[in-house]
C-alpha cells in the first residue's frame, strides 16, 4: 500500500516565530549587550514581580556596553523596582473601577476601551497594566459575546478602542473576526488601536493586517508608543509607510521618562523623527503612578518647562498634548 502523504502544517508567520525568539531572561540580554548581570542587583526578585520579554530586533537598536541606553532602561528590570513609594499603587487610573463587563472598560463619554488580550512583545518596566488581573478581565470568547451585546445596545458609543496587552498579537483571522464584528454594529463611527508592535516587532505589520485593518467601514486610528527616537530603523519605517499608504491614521503618544526622555533635545528629535516616518504626536503622558516605576518619574514642572522648549522651538503640530489621566476624571488632564 502506498503510503499517504500528509499536508504539511501551515508555516509559523515570521513575525509568530520572532516574537517565539524573545529575550525571557534579564542576563541572556545584558550578555548580548556586552553588559555583566552583576552588575544590575535584585535582578531577578524585580523580574519575579513583573516579567522580562524584550525582541531581539528591539534589542538590537540598544547601543552595546551602555547600561544608560534609554531602550534597555525602558525594559531592564532595577532593584528601584522593589521600592514602595507613597502615592504609587497597583490601579494608579481606575481601570478596575471601569470595568463595565470582563474585557471592557468605560471611563470617557461616547468610548469603551476592548482589553484584547494581556499579552505583548515586549514589557515596559514603567507599564501601568504591570499588575491588571488579565486573568480575569480580557476578552475571551464567552466576554467577547457579551461585550459585543453590550456595544449593540448602548447608542451612545462612538468609537471602540482595541488595547491589552497588545491588540496586534492577536493573529490576522482572530482580530479581522472582532473588526468585522464590531463593523456590524450601525452606530459605532470609529475604531482605534493602541499599539507598540510596530516599534518593537515591525515584522507584524504584514500585507494581511493591513487588509485586516482597512478592509472595514470603520475609519480607523493607530496609536503607537514610542519614547525616543533611537526606536527606529528601516524595518520601522517600512512598517509604518505601509500602515500610512493604506490610509489609516498614524497618531504617537509617549511617557515622560526620566533617564530616557527627560531632556528638550531628545523629545525634539523624536518629534521630528515621527513626522518623517507619517506620525503626528498626539500625547506625552506624565507616568502614570504604578508600583515599581517611581524611579522614572518626571516632576511635573520639569515636565512643563520641557514643552514651553518645544513650543519655543518647534511648529505648533508638532509639539504633543502634556497630560496626566487621573482615576474617575471623564477625560485626560491637560497640564498646559
Amino acid at each position: 500500500m502506498d503510503s499517504l502523504t500528509l499536508p504539511k502544517p501551515p508555516a509559523r508567520p515570521a513575525w509568530r516565530a520572532e516574537l517565539a525568539e524573545a529575550f525571557t531572561d534579564p542576563a541572556e540580554l545584558l550578555g548580548f549587550l556586552g553588559l555583566e548581570a552583576a552588575a544590575f542587583p535584585a535582578l531577578r526578585e524585580a523580574t519575579g514581580r513583573f516579567p522580562f520579554r524584550v525582541t531581539r530586533c528591539y534589542a538590537a537598536r540598544m547601543k552595546k556596553g551602555d547600561p544608560a541606553d534609554p531602550l534597555l532602561r525602558q525594559v531592564l528590570p532595577l532593584a528601584a523596582e522593589l521600592a514602595e513609594r507613597p502615592g504609587f499603587s497597583a490601579d494608579p487610573v481606575g481601570d478596575l473601577r471601569a470595568v463595565s463587563l470582563p474585557g471592557m472598560l468605560q471611563k470617557y463619554h461616547g468610548r469603551a476601551l476592548l482589553i484584547t488580550t494581556g499579552a505583548c512583545a515586549i514589557h515596559c518596566r514603567y507599564c501601568f497594566r504591570r499588575e491588571f488581573p488579565y486573568g480575569a478581565q480580557h476578552l475571551g470568547q464567552r466576554a467577547e459575546r457579551e461585550v459585543l451585546a453590550r456595544i449593540a445596545g448602548d447608542r451612545s458609543l462612538r468609537e471602540i478602542i482595541l488595547s491589552g496587552g497588545d491588540p496586534l498579537v492577536l493573529g490576522d483571522e482572530s482580530l479581522g473576526r472582532l473588526i468585522g464584528a464590531l463593523a456590524e454594529i450601525p452606530h459605532l463611527q470609529r475604531l482605534r488601536l493602541h499599539t507598540r508592535l510596530p516599534l518593537v516587532l515591525p515584522s507584524r505589520v504584514t500585507a494581511e493586517l493591513v487588509r485586516v485593518l482597512t478592509d472595514t467601514r470603520l475609519p480607523t486610528v493607530v496609536v503607537v508608543h514610542a519614547n525616543h527616537p533611537a526606536e527606529f530603523d528601516e524595518a520601522v519605517r517600512e512598517g509604518l509607510d505601509r500602515l500610512r499608504a493604506a490610509g489609516l491614521v498614524l497618531l504617537n503618544q509617549s511617557v515622560l521618562l526620566r533617564g530616557v526622555n527627560d531632556d528638550p533635545d531628545t523629545l525634539i528629535r523624536l518629534s521630528e523623527v515621527l513626522l518623517a516616518h507619517g506620525v503626528l504626536p498626539y500625547y506625552l503622558h506624565l507616568l502614570d503612578r504604578v508600583r515599581g516605576a517611581g524611579h522614572f518619574e518626571v516632576p511635573e514642572e520639569r515636565a512643563r518647562e520641557l514643552v514651553r522648549v518645544l513650543r519655543e522651538r518647534l511648529p505648533g503640530y508638532l509639539v504633543p498634548r502634556l497630560v496626566r489621566e487621573e482615576a474617575g476624571r471623564p477625560f485626560k488632564t491637560p497640564l498646559l
